[in-house]
């Protein structure tokens, strides 16, 4: 699998950016003007890390996508049905982080189930969480965001996909 280095960067003056860079050297970038993409991002990360989803955002990413690719008009196409379910996990924790409220792994796994049953009833229901994930995930997402908000103007955090043993 092709390895991806992923800088998220505190605006200066401006934006925050996002650049994606592959062990083939090419890279993809975006500027994040709203406060929500890096944290977004950053639980994309823990998600698909923690879970060692090697098909969600980032996988994606590393296999060629552009960051441009994942919005409309979705100029690469819909996502692939064999994708990781990260972007349902990422929405449940995300929601977590504003209510308050931790989903159990019982309430993770049947949304992930509905979803499949409803959209890709094709596809293999993909391998079911545990609450010992989620707490690592969530552990992850609270290190990470601590990390960002300490960060000053023009400061960043790199990180690794799929991250070292040691992430």
């Amino acid at each position: 699998m092709t390895t991806l280095t992923i800088r998220i960067k505190k605006g200066k003056d401006g934006p925050h950016s996002l650049v994606c860079t592959r062990s083939d050297g090419s890279m993809t970038m975006q500027h994040q003007r709203q406060e929500f993409f890096p944290l977004h991002d950053l639980i994309h990360y823990a998600v698909e890390s923690v879970l060692a989803y090697r098909r969600g955002f980032f996988g994606l990413v590393a296999e060629g996508w552009d960051l441009s690719d994942f919005g409309t008009p979705w100029p690469r196409g819909p996502l692939p049905r064999d994708m990781d379910p990260a972007e349902l996990i990422v929405g449940m924790l995300g929601l977590e982080l504003t209510t308050r409220e931790a989903a159990p792994a019982e309430d993770v796994n049947a949304r992930v189930a509905h979803w499949y049953t409803e959209n890709a009833p094709d596809q293999p229901l993909p391998e079911r969480v545990d609450d010992g994930q989620l707490m690592r995930v969530r552990e992850l997402i609270a290190r990470l965001h601590g990390q960002w908000r300490r960060l000053g103007p023009g400061d960043g955090i790199e990180l690794r996909f799929p991250p070292d043993s040691n992430a």
